[in-house]
């Protein structure tokens, strides 16, 4: 039996990665929507709001398919973890998450879009930072350059050295994509990773 398509609704180069350590055959499609928090969302309602939207934006384009959608979303103190951009932001954020547990919510969907049935999952993974220097979080940013990850950091990489401990019952989820998450919903569609 030929799987179904899949499409990943993501220009993320991070998740394409992800996903091709699971699957071989996918396409990567933008969904091309507004990313930006609600005024009365907090991070955890923001997340699954919008892995769901990047999800439906696809669904006319791809009418016999399954479509992934992610997002995620990072706290400290209440403050939003954004991607930094710039090496000032970056230092900013690392230096508010020093000796603190950073929350960290990671939405995935998966849309059929043939008979619309909809999948829906928030991972939280809680990640404890150690207090290093100005000077270490300097020459980690310097080194790993993670201006476009939420929490301005790589935890796949040389961000690791800035944690005490992090908890996840889908240790991908950090990485942007929760694989373990992500298989199960697949399977639920009847599409077998392992064939």
């Amino acid at each position: 039996m030929q799987k179904r398509r899949l499409i990943l609704a993501s220009s993320s180069s991070y998740r394409k990665s992800l996903l091709s350590r699971i699957v071989e055959n996918f396409t990567c499609h933008a969904p091309n929507i507004d990313e930006s928090p609600l005024a009365t969302e907090t991070p955890a309602q923001t997340a699954p709001r919008l892995a769901k939207a990047k999800a439906l934006a696809l669904a006319h384009l791809y009418p016999d398919a399954l479509i992934i959608g992610s997002d995620q979303t990072a706290s400290c103190d209440g403050h939003l973890l954004n991607k930094p951009g710039t090496e000032a932001n970056a230092l900013q954020q690392l230096k508010l998450c020093q000796g603190k547990t950073v929350t960290f919510y990671t939405s995935l969907c998966l849309l059929n879009s043939t008979n619309q049935n909809l999948q829906l999952d928030t991972i939280t993974t809680e990640v404890s930072f150690l207090t290093l220097t100005e000077t270490q979080l300097q020459a980690y940013i310097k080194k790993e350059q993670p201006l476009d990850c939420a929490g301005s950091f790589k935890c796949e990489a040389l961000g690791s050295s800035l944690f005490r401990s992090l908890t996840s019952t889908d240790p991908s989820a950090l990485e942007g994509l929760p694989l373990i998450t992500l298989c199960a919903m697949l399977r639920r569609e009847g599409f077998e990773p392992l064939s």
